[in-house]
């Protein structure tokens, strides 16, 4: 028997192949999110939700894709509008400049994509290409129905954008403005896509709104079956959305990337509700090495994580999210909660394959297994977290009926097999067991005498019993019962209230973690097997982050700094940050951008800028 054909990489990567993961940026509204790339190539969307099938799918190996490219030699760039996910790419050719703008419009639609593009020449004319390439269930149904019209402007007078392009892909509709003089080829490498070869003018710009949405246009609000608000009038308004939604954090140890990380978990929450991981799946944590995963979903550890950071200062309105989204999972579900839903609560789809050629080194992996799993830590990050916002008066009546919902499941499931913070196989992880205690202290601070006495108890007694399993003989915690290795994340349950910053375990993990699972001022989660660190994985560097929290909470800021600074320069041109880096290759590894990352500095931002070990929340 013939093996199966192995899938073709798709046309689209012809002129708009795949790039090194450092080199994207991310677009987000908090409905669904895009990656640009340095040739202006929009090589991923789902729409018109993280869930959904994407529309562009080049990334992963599908077709579709939309670039709007000088056609010129050039060296690329770029950078984020300051506290925004407004992306503002720069070529920069031989002789002249050329700059373009690239956002998802706020206030967003959460039945609508709506992707505002443009592109301004320098002091000299520009030639330019804009291919638009729409596919369907991940590149696999092209575009149909593909007509131009004329726009309805009614009440305003003439057209801001001139004729409009309008299909359907898939299930779906799509407008697509400011391209009216597109053609559609008959043959050659872009048959069947739209296709403008124009020339920008000196000091021109030209400006391009796509639409996708899951219903007619004619049933979408505000704008109908008219003509969009003119392009300036869209910029205006996001970047004002943009102001009001990120706070300065000027009072941080780095303002610049505190708003930039928050800016992208923003980002990737939709509002009042649930956070995805990352917005991207299939991107390999390491070539070949079978760990490819769909991280456009909520895991409820991450988002606790957005929300501490949230948190720490002042109260953010990304707190609230978090809490909101938590709070209606704990109440539907109890003691089966699951540690990841998506966006709209709904139980995650088992994995599937898209027979996609994939990114490079990865897979087309859609779905994720860890609906099937229980997380005891969870369990304890969000206990930490509802407590948070009971002492910043930020729960309501459900709120508390939650936290004491969730002080049940603790108490009658902390002695459980589990599969721990990595997901991995069922077992008595001690770092589970130790955030569990770090939540039920933190839920006993904002309980009635009664209760409080009863978690009181219950932490002193999971406290014991880890303690009389889980210590190495040097006083350090152990990953699990008779494991001899530890583990980077035993450093951030003491930093959350579990044990005091004095306490001798406390105190050797931190000095085991920095002994056997840093190198090179990057740290890695655990000793995976017998290789060296490094050749089972990349540097975790959320571990970077919550090792600089440890040594701030520890009172050693000289430490605390130089472990935010090294993992705070592992990110890639436009400050993104992913799951792991490959430290020898200096390369980002995993999905991209990663929520809990972005957390992290933002946490590990703020509380540096306090004095050193000024305590828990």
């Amino acid at each position: 028997m013939n093996a199966a054909a192995a899938p073709t990489p798709p046309r689209a990567w012809d002129d708009y192949g795949p790039h090194a993961q450092r080199d994207y940026a991310f677009l987000g509204d908090g409905y669904r999110g895009a990656l640009v790339g340095p040739r202006g190539d929009i090589a991923w969307l789902c729409a018109p939700s993280w869930e959904d099938d994407a529309v562009l799918a080049a990334l992963v190996g599908g077709e579709g894709v939309y670039a709007v490219t000088p056609l010129v030699p050039y060296v690329a760039g770029g950078s984020y509008e300051p506290g925004t996910l407004v992306w503002r790419g720069r070529w920069t050719s031989p002789t002249t400049v050329v700059e373009g703008q690239d956002v998802l419009v706020e206030p967003a639609d959460r039945h609508v994509a709506r992707l505002l593009r443009t592109v301004e020449a320098g002091d000299e004319d520009v030639p330019v290409r804009v291919v638009l390439d729409l596919r369907a269930e991940f590149g696999h149904v092209r575009a149909r129905e593909v007509r131009r019209a004329e726009p309805s402007v009614e009440g305003r007078g003439d057209s801001a954008w001139g004729p409009v392009w309008t299909g359907r892909v898939g299930a779906l509709w799509f407008r697509w403005w400011g391209a009216g003089d597109a053609v559609r080829p008959r043959g050659g490498a872009w048959q069947g896509a739209l296709v403008v070869e124009t020339v920008i003018p000196a000091g021109g710009r030209r400006d391009l709104l796509l639409e996708v949405s899951d219903r007619p246009f004619r049933d979408v609000e505000p704008w109908g079956d008219h003509e969009p608000p003119p392009p300036r009038e869209l910029w205006e308004t996001t970047m004002r959305w943009w102001t009001d939604a990120v706070p300065p954090l000027d009072g941080t140890v780095s303002p610049r990337d505190a708003r930039q990380s928050y800016a992208v978990l923003r980002g990737l929450t939709r509002p009042g509700g649930g956070m995805v991981a990352a917005a991207t799946l299939g991107l390999p944590e390491r070539a070949e090495g079978g760990r490819n995963y769909d991280y456009r979903y909520v895991w409820l550890r991450d988002q606790a994580y957005a929300g501490h950071a949230a948190a720490v200062d002042e109260p953010h309105q990304l707190l609230d999210d978090s809490v909101a989204f938590a709070v209606a999972r704990i109440l539907e579900h109890g003691p089966r909660i699951s540690p990841a839903y998506t966006v709209d609560g709904a139980p995650l789809p088992g994995e599937r394959r898209l027979q996609l050629v994939g990114y490079p080194g990865g897979a087309d992996v859609v779905g994720n297994h860890v609906v099937d799993q229980f997380q005891l830590d969870t369990v304890g990050e969000l206990l930490q977290l509802l407590a948070r916002a009971a002492a910043l008066d930020r729960l309501d009546d459900d709120g508390r009926r939650a936290l004491d919902l969730l002080c049940d499941v603790a108490q009658d499931r902390w002695d459980e097999p589990e599969a721990g913070i990595w997901e991995l196989d069922d077992d008595w992880w001690t770092q589970s067991r130790l955030a569990v205690v770090a939540g039920i202290r933190a839920a006993a601070a904002v309980s009635d005498r009664r209760r409080a006495g009863e978690l009181a108890t219950l932490a002193d007694t999971v406290l014991a019993r880890t303690s009389a399993r889980c210590l190495r003989d040097d006083g350090a915690w152990a990953r699990r019962p008779g494991d001899p290795g530890t583990d980077a994340s035993l450093v951030l349950p003491p930093v959350r209230g579990a044990l005091p910053a004095e306490d001798p375990r406390t105190q050797a993990t931190l000095r085991a973690v920095t002994h056997e699972l840093a190198q090179d001022g990057f740290v890695y989660r655990f000793a995976a097997d017998g290789r060296p660190l490094g050749e089972a994985e990349g540097a975790f560097l959320l571990c970077g982050f919550t090792t600089s929290l440890a040594h701030w909470y520890a009172g050693d800021r000289t430490e605390a700094f130089r472990w935010f600074e090294r993992t705070a320069a592992s990110c890639g041109t436009a400050g993104l940050f992913a799951e792991e880096f490959d430290v020898a290759q200096r390369q980002l590894r995993g999905n991209l951008p990663q929520g809990f990352v972005h957390a992290t500095l933002l946490e590990a931002a703020q509380r540096l800028a306090a004095p050193s070990g000024a305590g828990h929340p």
